[in-house]
């Protein structure tokens, strides 16, 4: 007979990321919340790093059970909607995309983030049966973006000056349009996914030094 666990979840090195990521985050949105604006979007950014990696080291395990696969499949799905749907809509907000239209497009955002993420994850429930070359593309754009993206626009602030909340309401209603927008975008290689922690790298210890 089985024993039955005693503690719920699982808290192998295979989701350990994750769970920093989304503490990261929900750091990042107390600090967004009490106007560390800076400071929050560097959590943004981090939580990004952590996500371009966690999926790739939870498989080198290479023993970990279907109840594990499943596990990690839900528990990174919910970790992205905090980290990269909530999170950056609350930073919006907190740096004046808090009119209608501003609000609007948070919604849009937040709920086009959700769709995604529940498409995906439908998507994997059976990864046997992924058809051939469908597994190295993403459909969408992925939920990660605005780790990117909000990053670089708030580096790009004192440029844009008076254009900047048009500039940002711009560019989170392009990703949420994106979001859900059935192309195919080839999944980076480990050079482009090098030049892109590089991006961030950088993104970070510019909004550090601003701070």
């Amino acid at each position: 007979m089985q024993k039955e666990k005693q503690v719920l979840g699982f808290y192998d090195y295979t989701v350990i990321l994750t769970y920093i990521s989304l503490l990261i985050s929900v750091g990042g949105i107390f600090l967004a919340i009490c106007g560390y604006l800076k400071l929050s979007v560097t959590a943004l950014a981090l939580s990004g790093l952590c996500d371009m990696f966690d999926g790739k080291i939870a498989r080198t395990k290479k023993n970990r059970t279907i109840d594990e696969q499943r596990f990690g499949v839900q528990i990174d799905s919910l970790c992205d909607m905090v980290c990269f749907g909530i999170s950056p809509a609350i930073i919006c907000f907190q740096m004046g995309m808090n009119r209608p239209t501003g609000i609007i497009i948070l919604m849009i955002f937040v709920l086009t983030g959700l769709i995604r993420l529940a498409f995906y994850n439908v998507m994997t429930e059976n990864p046997e049966e992924c058809p051939e070359g469908e597994c190295s593309v993403y459909h969408g754009l992925p939920i990660t973006s605005s780790a990117i993206a909000l990053p670089l626009v708030m580096i790009l602030h004192p440029l844009l000056r008076l254009n900047f909340i048009f500039v940002l309401q711009i560019v989170m209603l392009s990703i949420a349009v994106l979001y859900v927008t059935n192309f195919r975008l080839k999944k980076p290689t480990n050079a482009v996914l090098a030049i892109m922690v590089i991006i961030v790298g950088l993104a970070v210890l510019k909004l550090l030094h601003l701070c």
